[in-house]
């Protein structure tokens, strides 16, 4: 198994502070076996078979942040547990050796199983399943004293982890996830625990439950009352923000693209706006660096495998401005700013390639 190219891009290169050995952005939480079937032309019916156009298998669960984050060139750190099963073995090397994600914080535990989810692309939606038991490790007992981070992802629960309430003590920012409530609950109480993140980057759906509002501006805002950055993504909309420490407030559409796989594209998108936000940059080129990445994730075999790095980007500037029609056009625009960042992207910078983990697939 090849390693993706060791030349890597560093976008933070002109606001690094912190000295070699430390964290960009610092993960925990559960790694899934991901197999994700693509192009169904409808949901199974039950006792029936249908036959997919395409399959990929690769590290899910928080692994897709992780991977997104490493391709754009974070240091990234995760702590988590691995089964010492085969998919344990083959998501451990992947992210180890392929990704270059720090491991040094996660744990390979004797007789635990990994967490499997099989992940169905129907109509531009996605539908999972998923199967596992709770680790037998905490991610607070993985991490124990934070190491020193730019940046942490954090879930948004009843109660904060002790490690990520450390985290925030230390001043690392806090950027605030938020897993599926299958109860439906959404109990109001955890919007109080917002008071230590510095973002919050819900979907539509999630941030309309989480308020009680009945529409995404109104969630939105409710939200920025309660912390610093708030971020809600609309799917094919695009994505709203306000920035209450800088006043800015945007929305930002999607690019116009042909979406074949939506897995693992928020992840794309919550990487790419840490990136933007570690780097300084403005609330509109942070939202739409993470509508772009977004959009090149979408268009490949989704998770971990469709997350693009810095040479997917760079080709994507190119390939848009050689089009006569899109020279000088509004889209070109609004992407403006990357011309100075990715003038500087090597040509041997990462990039999904025969390489990565789809040379295991039928992608």
């Amino acid at each position: 198994m090849e390693a993706n190219p060791a030349r890597r891009f560093d976008p933070l290169s002109a606001v690094r502070t912190q000295a070699v050995g430390e964290f960009d952005l610092l993960l925990a939480g559960t790694v899934f076996q991901d197999i994700i079937f693509t192009g169904l032309p409808h949901a199974p019916e039950p006792g029936t078979e249908i036959w997919s156009e395409g399959m990929g298998s690769c590290p899910g669960g928080v692994a897709n942040q992780a991977i997104a984050a490493a391709r754009l060139g974070l240091r990234t750190g995760l702590a988590a547990a691995f089964g010492d099963d085969g998919y344990g073995d083959y998501n451990w090397k992947i992210l180890d050796r392929q990704e270059h994600v720090d491991l040094s914080l996660s744990r390979r535990i004797p007789g635990w199983h990994s967490p499997v989810t099989v992940s169905l692309s129907v109509d531009h939606d996605r539908s999972m399943v998923t199967h596992g038991h709770p680790a037998p490790v905490t991610s607070s007992e993985l991490i124990g004293d934070p190491p020193r981070a730019l940046a942490a992802v954090a879930d948004l629960g009843h109660e904060l982890e002790p490690w990520a309430l450390a985290a925030h003590k230390e001043g690392v920012k806090l950027f605030g996830d938020v897993g599926w409530d299958p109860t439906g609950e959404w109990a109001h109480a955890r919007l109080a625990n917002l008071q230590y993140f510095h973002a919050f980057m819900p979907n539509q759906r999630e941030a309309m439950a989480f308020t009680g509002k009945d529409d995404a501006w109104a969630a939105l805002y409710s939200l920025a009352d309660r912390v610093p950055v708030a971020v809600v993504t609309l799917g094919a909309q695009g994505a709203v923000a306000v920035d209450s420490e800088t006043g800015e407030e945007e929305w930002v559409p999607s690019l116009p693209v042909a979406a074949y796989d939506p897995t693992g594209a928020g992840d794309c998108f919550g990487a790419a706006f840490i990136v933007g936000s570690l780097a300084g940059w403005p609330l509109s080129d942070r939202l739409r660096f993470a509508n772009l990445c977004a959009a090149l994730a979408v268009q490949e075999v989704g998770g971990s495998l469709a997350a693009p790095g810095w040479g997917d980007i760079a080709d994507w500037w190119k390939r848009a401005n050689a089009r006569p029609e899109r020279r000088g056009s509004q889209w070109l625009r609004r992407y403006s700013f990357l011309a100075d960042i990715v003038r500087d992207v090597p040509l041997q910078a990462q990039r999904r390639a025969a390489a990565t983990i789809a040379h295991l697939s039928d992608a």
